[in-house]
């Protein structure tokens, strides 16, 4: 699928089944020859294809939750995000994180996702099998050797070796993989490109390839992002990733953070070499400098407030009354109260008689920033 067919699912927008609304026969877990999540990944499997064939459930339903159907089948939550992962690879429902696991059939599924630590450690077994050059029918060894091998956890190897049991590659020969269980079935696949010890590639990090794309063939220098949500829209992920792939950015030197309408600009090309920061662009201060100023101001605002009307012990008005009589958000105002208190001027104590209390009165001649937007280097030159 290529990057433009992707989608943003939203939760709200899909319905999710019930526990009670399942009919299907339950699996037998008792008399199972083999691992309690292969069973039900299996039993799951044919119910979800039974229950598409009759129209009792729909393409981009929600399947219970984890924890409901753990309850619902007398096992526990690891057993259920065991046996979905199983499900998962064989392609009819697909797991997004804050959404849910979606039923998607035999259609392709278009939810942008990271690249898991399992499908890593696939990978890596791979590799580790040509390199060894074991043959078809010998054992391998125990999970937990391979796990050493392979740079990976002993959990998340067993998983790997698991999906290439299904998959018809290992054949698992025991019931416990504490011993050398795993025998090569068959060794027709190719080695991956990905090295054994590599990280897995977070969202987070797909995501900032393609604002550097994004940059690259649609802004030149100075030009104003769009907001974190048109953003979000056009790389079809959630604003809080587009928030962290942004960041990494902001970090590089690509982008420029600023308060209010000014918005986050293009101080350097993704791909070019080229210094070409734009010298007026450099006169401006980080966000965060900027937002420390905004609170200080606030601060300062609240301290002539104490000092003018109030006396120790006196209590503050709450949080909502002061936004709404200042004119800003609850959090600036929040923050503003939690610096005094470590300053010393305000306590807090909760309850039915709680409140913000004055216990010091703070002096006001206190020196605030000169400057609000523009970097302290070019205030100094101004100066001087």
């Amino acid at each position: 699928m290529s990057e433009n067919n992707f989608i943003l699912p939203q939760k709200s927008e899909l319905i999710q089944i019930k526990t009670s609304d399942i009919d299907y026969e339950l699996p037998d877990l008792k008399s199972a020859t083999e691992a309690k999540a292969s069973v039900i990944a299996k039993w799951m499997s044919d119910w979800i294809k039974h229950d598409l064939s009759c129209g009792k459930i729909s393409i981009n339903n929600l399947l219970p939750s984890k924890a409901s159907l753990a309850y619902f089948l007398g096992v526990s939550a690891g057993t259920i995000q065991n046996a979905v992962r199983y499900v998962e690879d064989s392609g009819i429902v697909c797991s997004k994180q804050c959404i849910g696991t979606i039923i998607v059939g035999e259609t392709e599924c278009g939810v942008r996702k990271l690249t898991s630590k399992r499908e890593t450690a696939i990978d890596a077994i791979k590799n580790f099998i040509i390199e060894k050059n074991f043959k078809v029918g010998q054992n391998l060894p125990s999970s937990r050797h391979i796990a050493e091998q392979i740079g990976c956890s002993a959990n998340t190897t067993r998983l790997a070796l698991e999906y290439l049991c299904s998959a018809g590659i290992l054949e698992h020969k025991f019931k416990t993989t504490k011993e050398s269980c795993w025998s090569l079935k068959s060794n027709e696949f190719k080695k991956s490109g990905t090295p054994p010890l590599m990280a897995p590639k977070t969202l987070v990090s797909k995501v900032e390839k393609d604002l550097k794309d994004y940059i690259n063939n649609n802004l030149k220098i100075g030009d104003k992002l769009p907001a974190h949500a048109e953003l979000s829209s056009i790389l079809k992920v959630s604003i809080k990733t587009t928030h962290d792939a942004l960041k990494s950015l902001i970090d590089e030197g690509i982008l420029l953070p600023r308060r209010g309408r000014y918005g986050t600009t293009v101080i350097k090309m993704p791909y070019s070499d080229k210094n070409n920061e734009r010298k007026e662009m450099s006169i401006f201060a980080s966000a965060q400098d900027t937002a420390f100023y905004y609170y200080e101001k606030t601060q300062n605002h609240i301290k002539k407030m104490i000092s003018e009307n109030y006396e120790i012990g006196s209590k503050l008005p709450s949080i909502i009354e002061l936004s709404k009589q200042m004119d800003l958000s609850p959090n600036t105002i929040r923050k503003a109260f939690q610096n005094l208190a470590k300053e010393g001027y305000l306590a807090f104590s909760r309850g039915r008689y709680g409140g913000t209390f004055v216990i010091d009165i703070p002096e006001t001649g206190e020196e605030t920033f000169k400057w609000l937007a523009v970097n302290p280097q070019y205030a100094e030159i101004y100066k001087n």
